[in-house]
């Protein structure tokens, strides 16, 4: 008795369906937002990049699956289409999680060490480079007039 059906068919057509409903599932979990104009949506856009999530290390709202960013892209959108400017949006979110939920944190003495850190290091690796620099030169001069002073 055949039913019509080669034993392995019935497997490959499980594993068939499995393949072709997993991007589908992925799809599922995108965010969607309403918005009235596409100026709104790049700013929406524009400041989920720029603020932090303060659960994951270092992901923006935009990239990061945490719950918390969720919410604060749902916050990010309402806030968005009630009108509030970008700085009104990013000062919201730095009350409630601090200076660390933006990537351009304010100049102001708390961050003073984080602006100018950079600057600081490189200027000290520049002046570490150049004293090795004439340090070797002097050695190397001086080696060369050793040798001047042999050879007489």
């Amino acid at each position: 008795m055949m039913t019509g059906m080669m034993p392995g068919t019935k497997i490959l057509r499980r594993w068939l369906i499995l393949l072709i409903s997993v991007p589908v599932l992925a799809f599922a979990a995108i965010d969607v937002y309403e918005f009235d104009t596409p100026e709104q949506e790049a700013r929406f856009r524009s400041l989920t990049q720029e603020l932090r999530c303060p659960k994951c290390q270092n992901q923006s709202i935009a990239d990061s699956d945490a719950d918390i960013s969720g919410d604060m892209r749902m916050r990010t959108a309402e806030m968005i289409r009630e009108g509030h400017t970008d700085r009104e949006v990013v000062d919201f979110f730095r009350e409630r999680y601090g200076d660390f939920v933006s990537y351009r944190p304010p100049f102001d003495a708390t961050t003073l060490l984080l602006w100018l850190g950079p600057g600081i290091v490189l200027l000290a690796g520049g002046i570490l480079i150049v004293r090795l620099l004439r340090r070797a030169n002097a050695a190397a001069d001086a080696e060369a007039d050793n040798e001047e002073d042999e050879d007489l």
